[in-house]
């Protein structure tokens, strides 16, 4: 399977028919995943841990002052307990995941009720537990293996996200300057197989720390990578979806 980072966006992105139409296109042309195994921005945990495999479990609607709409959706995958068993088995001994009866954020969920609106794949969440780079990337590499059994890796995150700098809460806004630089900079990253810069990116990037004035949205991108084949690698696909807010829509999918 392929491995992927893209932007998940709030519960209202999910009436942007671009980045809905990019969604549905991409998941139509990827090969059909066992399973998926996410993490996303919204759940910082250490040590790693792990989303509920008991059915059923409810979702988090981890957000606030969005319509009653958005808190009635509902996603109720397969669980995926042997995904949760194979990944502890290819942890250190000592850095074994905690598992937890959490349900999934709608990091995780928002971008599957596109993709997968069937809720027919199992799914499993872990956490974010560190938000350092090159932890991440070492991360990745040990959950490479899984993708050899068909389990799809996706890093869920934004591009930008520099929520408390707008000052245009339209959906079409256009994007303050640092929001177009920084994206512009990953782009160009992403597509020269930059790693070493992605990596350095509180520095090196255009735009900071307006783009991300907590990182937590940038850093799944990390563990992406490092379940690639080659974090230096030029992806095989990036799909511009343009700014929502003015924020930075980039998602990208890597071998």
């Amino acid at each position: 399977m392929p491995v992927l980072y893209l932007s998940h966006g709030a519960p209202p992105l999910i009436d942007d028919a671009t980045w809905v139409g990019q969604l549905q296109d991409w998941a139509t042309d990827l090969p059909r995943p066992r399973a998926i195994l996410i993490v996303s921005a919204h759940w910082e945990a250490a040590p790693l841990t792990l989303s509920s495999t008991t059915p059923h479990t409810p979702l988090v609607y981890d957000f606030w002052g969005f319509p009653d709409r958005f808190y009635q959706v509902t996603y109720d995958a397969p669980v995926a307990a042997d995904v949760a068993e194979t990944l502890a088995a290819l942890m250190p001994r000592e850095h074994q995941p905690v598992r937890s009866g959490r349900g999934l954020d709608h990091g995780a969920y928002v971008p599957l009720t596109v993709m997968y609106p069937d809720a027919d794949v199992p799914v499993l969440q872990m956490s974010l537990p560190t938000l350092d780079p090159e932890r991440l990337i070492e991360l990745g590499a040990r959950l490479r293996p899984l993708r050899e059994s068909g389990v799809l890796i996706v890093g869920s995150g934004f591009t930008t996200h520099g929520l408390p700098f707008l000052t245009d809460p339209r959906p079409d806004a256009a994007p303050p300057g640092w929001s177009a630089e920084f994206d512009a900079w990953a782009d160009e990253a992403f597509r020269r197989g930059d790693a070493a810069s992605l990596v350095d990116f509180r520095h090196a990037a255009p735009g900071m720390p307006y783009a991300h004035p907590t990182v937590e949205h940038f850093a799944p991108l990390f563990v992406a990578l490092g379940a690639s084949s080659d974090p230096e690698q030029v992806p095989t696909q990036v799909i511009d979806s343009g700014f929502w807010m003015g924020l930075a829509k980039r998602s990208i999918e890597l071998v």
